[in-house]
């Protein structure tokens, strides 16, 4: 790699790996994607391979492929000689994949070589093969996990060590603080915070009690749903989201949260709350896990088609619930298709999604606090949701957030949504709406 070119040198940044991403999907070759970025073309292979995923081929109806290379080419029978009887081309079957002695595993060229993944490729929606794909987020989370790892550790070797212990252990017995120890001992190369550490880690044989300062404060504990991989945030932050509304200030943004009924309860509501109508969407959750949120995705897709779910949820705000941890699989569509963005607020700040923060309000009407979510259907819900949705706002003039949605969603997308209209006087928001 020359060091002549400016830029080397330096790692990668989440805008270079959203350029190799597009780049990728256009079919720039490497040399013309590293002449942009002032890097090597070896330094984007490299980038490349390294974290490119791989999407196995689905069983279609639970059925194996047989990916053996010389399938079409193939006319033995009965290699696998469990049944006598049959008659069928090992090609048309999988198990010979396990016991043929000719069999060699199908791999395209395009993944075999450069460009090494399937990202641009015209037959990536109908190829049978397994495929690798270039996602710029989740390569730059590895990549910051990696980062993270190699500098975990102690960098030091035990002379050095022992005699830093013998420096700092006795001083530290004697009241002083590390700031106090480091501030009067020049030749300790550490950092406040690494001697912290360490006390912590038990390296040294000081520990943290010996700090009368430090055991005065608690750790914060989180909240047992929090996301815990914090890597999913690297483009997602709400500072990130303000930015974007800021460049495309007409962007419909649809704000997501959980409504979780009373202890004990399995089932919860997936709810979407659409800011330029005021639209509130909700969704029964067998649990709360990011398959079931996926699970919602994929069937409102499926209603709205591709492009009409881009044209509803162009942009989601949530919050940082565990059931949100896996935004790439909301983001993509089954086709993997980008078909949404996804943005978090920031931490205790449930302010910043307002609106679906006092829409909730209306729930709560019909479903007070400390009900139980398990005996409700889906039906229940649009049911509930209608009625929501008929009542009429001051904020909108005294007209319903329906008909704004019909105006600005169209009639198609409504009837997708499974929205209808209530009349006035038949509009039920009290717990009398769902009973049996």
């Amino acid at each position: 790699m020359s060091k002549l070119i400016p830029g080397n040198q330096k790692h990668l940044t989440l805008d270079n790996r959203i350029y190799i991403e597009k780049s990728l999907d256009n079919n720039v070759p490497f040399k013309d994607i590293a002449k942009f970025l002032c890097k090597d073309p070896s330094t984007i292979s490299k980038e490349v391979q390294k974290h490119r995923s791989l999407k196995v081929l689905g069983d279609f109806n639970h059925q194996k492929t047989n990916k053996c290379a010389h399938r079409k080419s193939c006319n033995r029978k009965n290699v696998c000689c469990l049944s006598p009887a049959c008659t069928k081309k090992c090609s048309t079957c999988s198990k010979c994949n396990v016991v043929c002695k000719s069999f060699e595993l199908q791999v395209c060229r395009r993944t075999a070589h450069a460009p090494f993944v399937c990202n641009g490729c015209p037959d990536k929606l109908h190829c049978r093969l397994d495929k690798y794909f270039y996602k710029a987020v989740s390569s730059h989370r590895d990549y910051r996990t990696i980062l993270k790892e190699a500098r975990d550790g102690i960098n030091m070797t035990e002379a050095d060590l022992k005699q830093l212990d013998e420096t700092v252990a006795p001083l530290i017995r004697q009241g002083q603080s590390p700031y106090q120890i480091l501030e009067n001992h020049g030749e300790i190369s550490c950092s406040v915070k690494t001697i912290y550490n360490y006390i912590g880690q038990n390296i040294l044989s000081v520990r943290n009690l010996d700090l009368p300062r430090k055991v005065k404060y608690k750790l914060r504990k989180p909240h047992k749903s929090q996301i815990k991989d914090t890597g999913i945030f690297e483009g997602r932050t709400y500072k990130d989201f303000t930015a974007f509304i800021t460049e495309y200030p007409d962007t419909n943004v649809v704000e997501m949260d959980t409504v979780l009924g009373c202890e004990g309860s399995h089932k919860v509501l997936l709810t979407f709350y659409l800011r330029n109508c005021k639209c509130m969407l909700a969704y029964l959750l067998p649990d709360k896990k990011p398959e079931s949120v996926r699970e919602i995705f994929d069937r409102l897709e499926e209603k709205l088609t591709a492009f009409g779910f881009r044209i509803v949820f162009p942009v989601i705000l949530t919050d940082r619930g565990g059931e949100f941890s896996n935004p790439l699989s909301l983001e993509t569509s089954i086709g993997n298709i980008a078909r949404t963005s996804i943005y978090y607020c920031d931490p205790m700040a449930s302010w910043q999604k307002p609106g679906i923060e006092k829409n909730h309000e209306y729930i709560r009407y019909v479903l007070p606090k400390g009900s139980s979510f398990d005996s409700l259907t889906q039906w229940d819900v649009i049911r509930m949701i209608n009625h929501i949705n008929s009542s009429a706002r001051a904020s909108l003039n005294g007209r319903t957030p329906f008909e704004l949605a019909s105006l600005l969603l169209g009639p198609d997308a409504v009837n997708a949504l499974g929205l209808h209209m209530i009349q006035p006087d038949d509009i039920i928001l009290t717990p009398k709406l769902l009973k049996k």
